[in-house]
């Protein structure tokens, strides 16, 4: 009985994830440098396992493991897929950027933990679990952004430990005063005992402890160190934090709200740091000339609008599966764009990008789809997920929340072009002495544009096959 309750073979993918993790650790000590690649094939191998696992797991009925201290859902098996998948593209730019490094199977290692962190974090159905998960996928990123060995990266790496730090304080604070006031941890137990508990705790914990998970979304106001991650950390760091611990933390957010009783006034919250972090997401990124930081500034303001479907939870059947398209769409589109970063090095400035199109129309091509994508643009998934997000809104009577999300997606077009448009144009010609790179220079990495020719794809795929994508999504 005791076995049957806590069923371990539910979590293996995040076993997979993190034995992989250790594997990677260890075994590359003992690798010589010239045979990483003896490491990246290994994280290759895990992920396609998790993969695989999880769609299996996919296919069959909702459960819960571990005395249900863990779900495994429709939303758990999407963000295993999505995490896993994810960091599999992700390591294309491994390829380029870190192959025969010192660090290399460090990184592998950090880009497992962090990944079964977040896996763990969209399924937790318990306080404690929550608060694991919470730490798994913010350690390892503490590293990863510091990697760089710059100066930019390690004021980025110091100021995302210390905003994790206290936003971490915040999360066990909630989950502490939780667990007091009602006694147990679970989420079933806390949704029966909350409403007996004195409401003003209860508020004052659910607000810490959502504010904690915010941190890993990177939502405002706990938003301040995904800028200087995108732009001071490597590609490789810098697509994955702004990518897949956004899975993890949202779907943690939508599973802690649900089950709040009613006098929380937290959809009024959500609703807020939803419009401020759309806001402010575009505000900061029109004035930004990295493109880096501009698309870390964007992903401040593409959280904004995942947040919006979190704020129907409860009150419109689309919240959830909008949600997990809305981050299948933003997932395949964000690498795109950072890939095309990555793919050339050496244009950290909008105007280092000037006639990029004429000698790498691929590329350009693929930058053209993600940037675009991320705008919510048809057939791409995101402008589906925009789509069921507004839908979701309005159907929960959050009608002036969907307005909200309509004129920022029309805001955002606007800095987007400022990318696109030098992308298009015919190449100046380089004076002595300037800091534009000259057309030999823009070579780039093969694997880098490789993967954002293939995301961009991915992302008008996922666009075309909404349909199907949103019938899993669905399902119970």
């Amino acid at each position: 009985m005791e076995t049957e309750m806590m069923r371990p073979g539910l979590l293996l993918p995040e076993m997979l994830l993190a034995g992989g993790a250790l594997t990677a650790l260890i075994g590359g000590s003992f690798t010589p440098r010239r045979r990483q690649w003896i490491i990246r094939g290994l994280t290759v191998a895990v992920l396609l396992a998790v993969i695989v696992t999880a769609s299996l797991q996919l296919a069959r009925p909702a459960t819960t493991a571990f005395n249900d201290s863990f779900t495994v859902d429709t939303a758990t098996g999407v963000a295993r897929v999505l995490a896993a998948a994810g960091a599999l593209l992700i390591l294309a730019i491994a390829a380029d950027e870190i192959a025969g490094t010192a660090r290399e199977s460090e990184t592998y290692a950090l880009l497992l933990f962090a990944t079964a962190g977040a896996v763990l974090l969209a399924g937790a159905t318990d306080l404690l679990v929550l608060a694991v998960g919470f730490l798994l996928a913010s350690i390892p990123l503490y590293a990863l952004i510091g990697l760089a060995m710059s100066a930019a990266s390690a004021e980025a790496s110091v100021k995302t430990y210390l905003l994790g730090a206290l936003f971490g304080i915040l999360l066990l604070l909630g989950v502490s005063i939780l667990s007091g006031l009602t006694g147990t941890t679970g989420y079933t137990q806390l949704a029966d005992r909350m409403p007996e508990a004195p409401q003003a705790a209860v508020t004052l914990a659910a607000v810490a402890a959502i504010a904690g998970l915010l941190f890993k979304a990177g939502a405002v106001p706990a938003h301040f160190w995904i800028p200087d991650a995108a732009q001071g950390s490597t590609a490789l760091a810098a697509t994955f934090v702004t990518t897949v611990p956004k899975i993890g933390a949202l779907i943690a957010v939508y599973r802690f709200v649900v089950m709040l009783p009613d006098p929380t006034p937290w959809p009024v919250m959500l609703a807020a740091v939803a419009t401020a972090s759309m806001t402010l997401g575009n505000l900061a990124a029109y004035w930004q000339a990295d493109p880096r930081r501009l698309l870390g500034w964007s992903t401040v303001s593409q959280v904004g609008f995942l947040l919006v479907p979190v704020v129907a939870a409860g009150r419109s059947d689309l919240a959830l599966p909008s949600l997990l398209v809305y981050l299948t769409g933003y997932v395949v589109t964000n690498i795109a764009a950072f890939a095309a970063t990555a793919a050339l090095p050496a244009g950290r400035d909008l105007a280092h990008w000037r006639g990029v199109a004429g000698q790498r129309p691929w590329l350009a091509a693929a930058l053209l789809v993600a940037l675009l994508g991320l705008v919510g643009t048809p057939p791409t998934a995101v402008f589906v997920g925009k789509l069921t997000t507004a839908t979701a809104a309005w159907d929960g009577g959050y009608a002036w929340l969907a307005v909200v999300v309509f004129m920022n997606t029309l805001a955002s077009l606007f800095y987007y072009l400022r990318w696109i448009m030098p992308t298009y144009r015919e190449p100046a010609p380089t004076p002595p002495g300037s800091d534009h790179p000259p057309a030999d220079d823009r070579a780039g990495r093969r694997w880098s544009a490789r993967l954002a020719v293939t995301a961009a794809a991915l992302s008008l795929a996922a666009g075309v096959v909404a349909g199907p994508l949103w019938d899993v999504a669905a399902s119970p």
